[in-house]
């Protein structure tokens, strides 16, 4: 009984912590270019969304274990890959995909919502060592890592697709629960 009554109350936490999480990536979600992102495949059969929603959710959790600036995580990690075309079979007209997409996710990301520093780092340098630059901020090697992880995962096929796509339907549903309201 004492068992059940402790994962009970874990689960109760998770919950007030994904609601926290939805309150730093709220208005992203809403956001139709980001919704879109669901129509191009990352890595495997993970599209785009469901890579960098996990990519964020993964960021969110580890900076707010370690007092970092989880929302910039969240946020950043969320558009870290709002580059809107399928790099499978478009090619950036100014080099190689794997370089320049960090780029083109920014200037995309800039035009549609006001970020912060930190945001715009982990953006631009979630693909350090292939982008040169350092990143300046820990929030930024906490994506750059979530998202070479989540990369793995997914190229490997060792995800449990369940678990993304519960994320983005809690998201969804819940997204769609404030739209009625």
């Amino acid at each position: 009984m004492i068992g059940l009554t402790k994962s009970k109350l874990k689960l109760k936490q998770d919950f007030r912590v994904y609601d926290e999480y939805k309150k730093c990536i709220c208005d992203l979600i809403r956001d139709e270019a980001v919704q879109s992102m669901n129509k191009y495949i990352q890595h495997s059969d993970i599209n785009c969304f469901e890579h960098s929603l996990n990519v964020s959710y993964i960021s969110y959790l580890i900076c707010r274990y370690l007092g970092f600036d989880y929302k910039s995580a969240a946020r950043g990690g969320l558009l870290h890959d709002f580059f809107l075309y399928d790099w499978h079979n478009t090619k950036p007209e100014n080099g190689l995909h794997g370089l320049v997409h960090p780029r083109i996710a920014l200037n995309n990301a800039m035009e549609r919502f006001t970020l912060n520093e930190i945001e715009m780092d982990i953006i631009e340098k979630h693909m350090w060592p292939l982008t040169i630059k350092l990143p300046k901020y820990k929030e930024t090697y906490v994506v750059l890592l979530a998202d070479k992880y989540c990369s793995i995962m997914e190229i490997t096929k060792f995800h449990n697709r369940r678990n993304i796509i519960k994320l983005y339907n809690i998201s969804y549903s819940r997204q769609l629960s404030k739209k009625r309201e």
